[in-house]
C-alpha cells in the first residue's frame, strides 16, 4: 500500500485524527523535503508520530521512486509532501508507476498553496491564469515573462511560485524575483512589467505569522518581507470586489489598479507600428505615378488594405489585421522598388 497524504499550508497541526492514525501505523514514513522548506521542529514532531521507520525523502530519490515502490509493494508506506500531494508532478508520476505495478495507493488531500493563497489576498480563483515558476536564472527568464503576458491579455492573474533549492537551503526572495521581471523587460521590451505594476507578495500563508504587501513594483522594493516561504502575483483585471478585498485584507501601499488595460497583443504593437510606416511610404511614392493609371489600381488596393488593417484590428481580427498590413506592405515595397526606392521597413 502506498498512501500519498499532504501536510497542508500550515503544518501538522492540520492533520486529521484519522490521518495521524494512517502514519502512525505505516511501516515506513517519507516526508518529501523539496516542494517547500520544513523545519526541524515539524520533521521531528512528525518523526515523533511515527511508530514504523521514518526517512527524509530528497527530490531524486522520490524522482527515482524505486524504493519507495519496491517497499509499497509488501509494506504500508506513507510519503508525505508539503500543501497537497498532487500539486507536485513528481508524486503524481509516481502514483501513476505505483498502479502500473498494481500497488494499491490511496490519498489524503490537504490544503495547497496554489488553492488557498488566492483567496487570502482577496482574489477570485476562476479568474487565475496559468501558474509559473520564476528561477534564479536570467536565462530561464522567458518563458515567466511570456506567460505572465498571456495571462494579462486573457485579462487573468499569475500567480508566480519562487525557487527553492533544498540542497543549497535556498529560497528566491521577493526583490530577487522583482529585480529579474523587470530585467527581462528591459531585453524585450513588451510592456508588461514597470516599476508602476501592481503586485501581491505573499509570506509563509498559513503560518502563524503570514503576511501579504500589495502595491506598485516601486513601493514593494523598499519593503521588507521576511523569512520564506513567499509567492507573488500580478493581478490581471479586477472585479471591483477584488479591489475591494485586496485593500483591506492585505497591507495595501498603493491603490489597486488593473494591470491587463496596458498591455497589448503581438499583432495590436505590429499594426501600431507598421501602418504609420507603410502609410507614410505609400504617399511618399504615390507622387511619382501621377498620371500613369496603369498603376492606379495598386495604389489604391495598397491604401484599401492599409485601411482594412486598422478596422481589423477594431473589430478584433488581430490576424486578419496582419495579413492586409503584409499584403499593403509588399505593394508599396513593389511600388518603390520599381521607381529605385529602397522599401521602408
Amino acid at each position: 500500500m502506498l498512501w500519498f497524504i499532504g501536510l497542508g499550508i500550515s503544518g501538522i497541526s492540520e492533520l486529521s485524527n484519522s490521518t495521524i492514525s494512517v502514519i502512525k501505523n505505516a511501516d515506513i514514513v517519507y516526508l518529501e523535503s523539496f516542494t517547500s522548506p520544513i523545519s526541524e521542529t515539524e520533521k521531528d514532531n512528525l518523526s515523533f508520530l511515527c511508530n514504523g521507520e521514518f526517512k527524509i525523502a530528497k527530490r531524486w530519490f522520490v524522482e527515482d521512486g524505486n524504493e519507495i515502490l519496491n517497499n509499497a509493494k509488501i509494506k504500508e508506506v506513507v510519503l508525505i509532501s508539503y500543501g497537497d500531494p498532487y500539486i507536485a508532478t513528481t508524486h503524481l508520476e509516481l502514483k501513476t508507476r505505483a498502479i502500473r505495478d498494481k500497488i494499491e495507493t490511496k490519498t489524503i488531500h490537504s490544503s495547497s498553496i496554489v488553492s488557498s493563497l488566492i483567496g487570502e489576498v482577496g482574489l477570485h480563483y476562476y479568474k487565475v491564469g496559468k501558474i509559473l515558476t520564476v528561477m534564479n536564472d536570467p536565462k530561464s527568464m522567458i518563458t515567466p515573462y511570456n506567460t505572465i503576458f498571456h495571462n494579462l491579455l486573457s485579462k487573468s492573474h499569475s500567480l508566480i511560485l519562487l525557487e527553492y533549492n533544498e540542497d543549497k537551503s535556498f529560497f528566491l526572495s521577493p526583490h530577487d524575483a522583482i529585480s529579474l521581471l523587470l530585467d527581462v523587460e528591459n531585453t524585450q521590451n513588451g510592456k508588461i512589467i514597470s516599476s508602476d505594476t501592481f503586485v501581491i507578495v505573499a509570506s509563509r500563508i498559513g503560518k502563524s505569522d503570514q503576511k501579504i504587501i500589495s502595491g506598485k513594483i516601486s513601493s514593494l522594493i523598499k519593503k521588507e518581507f521576511g523569512k520564506p516561504p513567499h509567492s507573488i502575483i500580478i493581478p490581471g483585471s479586477l472585479h471591483f470586489t477584488e479591489s475591494d478585498a485586496v485593500k483591506i485584507v492585505t497591507e495595501c501601499l498603493d491603490e489597486p489598479f488593473d494591470n491587463a488595460t496596458s498591455v497589448k497583443s503581438v499583432s495590436e504593437q505590429m499594426i501600431e507600428k507598421y501602418v504609420p510606416m507603410v502609410r507614410e511610404a505609400l504617399d511618399e511614392i504615390r507622387p511619382h505615378y501621377e498620371n500613369l493609371r496603369e498603376y492606379e489600381d495598386v495604389l489604391v488596393n495598397a491604401k484599401l488594405y492599409i485601411d482594412d488593417a486598422e478596422n481589423f484590428l477594431k473589430e478584433g481580427k488581430k490576424e486578419y489585421a496582419v495579413l492586409s498590413i503584409g499584403y499593403a506592405d509588399g505593394l508599396v515595397d513593389a511600388l518603390r522598388i520599381a521607381k529605385g526606392f529602397d522599401p521602408k521597413m
